[in-house]
C-alpha cells in the first residue's frame, strides 16, 4: 500500500496485520481519487473507521489542508498515526479514538468530503449516513465516498443521492451528495 499521487507520492503505508482491517486497494484508491478531481485541493476531510488512514492521507498529499481520522481501534490509530508520521502530515491531521456514533454526534466540524470504509459484513452505513445528514456536517457541495462489498445492493441514503456508482472486484464505491 502506497499514496498514490501528491507531496507525498510512491511513499509506502504500514498495513495493519490481519483481516480486521481491509485497506482500500491501491487501484481503487486511484480511481476514486482521480473522480474527486482537483475539489480535494484545500478541502477538509474527514476519514471514518480510518483503518490505515490512507485516504485521509492520499488526500492530504494532494493538498487537503485537514483530516479528521476516526477510528474505534486503538491499533488501526496507532498506525494510522505512523502513516502520518511516515508521510510528515502532523500539523494537517487529528486523530481520535471514537466510535462512528460518537463523533459524528459530537462533532461541530463540517467537512468538504467524508471517506466511509466501514467493515463489510457490518451496518454502519446507514446510520453514519444518517447523522451526517442530520447533523449537516457535510459542507454545502461536499461528497460522502462509500467503501462497501460489490455484492451489497445497496442505495442512497435518506437525504443523499448516488453521484457515482463503481465496481472493482469485490468493491463498490459510491459517491454520494445529499439533496
Amino acid at each position: 500500500m502506497r499514496v498514490i499521487s501528491g507531496s507525498a507520492k510512491g511513499r509506502k503505508l504500514v498495513s495493519p496485520e490481519g483481516q480486521r482491517v481491509r485497506p482500500t486497494l491501491d487501484r481503487v484508491k486511484e480511481s476514486v481519487f482521480n473522480m474527486l478531481s482537483v475539489g480535494i485541493y484545500d478541502s477538509c476531510v474527514l476519514d471514518l473507521f480510518a483503518g490505515s488512514g490512507a485516504l485521509g492521507i492520499e488526500a492530504l498529499s494532494r493538498g487537503a489542508k485537514k483530516a479528521v481520522f476516526v477510528d474505534a481501534s486503538a491499533d488501526s490509530l496507532k498506525i494510522v498515526r505512523q502513516n502520518i508520521e511516515l508521510t510528515h502530515f502532523e500539523e494537517k491531521a487529528e486523530c481520535l479514538l471514537r466510535d462512528y456514533i460518537t463523533y459524528l454526534n459530537e462533532t461541530t466540524e463540517k467537512f468538504d468530503y467524508i471517506f466511509l470504509d466501514p467493515p463489510y459484513a457490518a451496518d454502519f452505513l446507514e446510520p453514519a449516513l444518517g447523522i451526517i445528514h442530520k447533523n449537516n456536517i457535510l459542507n454545502k457541495n461536499g461528497m460522502v465516498v462509500c467503501e462497501l462489498d460489490s455484492s451489497d445492493s445497496y442505495s442512497a441514503a435518506d437525504g443523499f443521492e448516488i453521484y457515482r456508482d463503481k465496481k472493482y472486484g469485490k468493491a463498490r464505491i459510491l459517491l454520494m451528495k445529499e439533496l
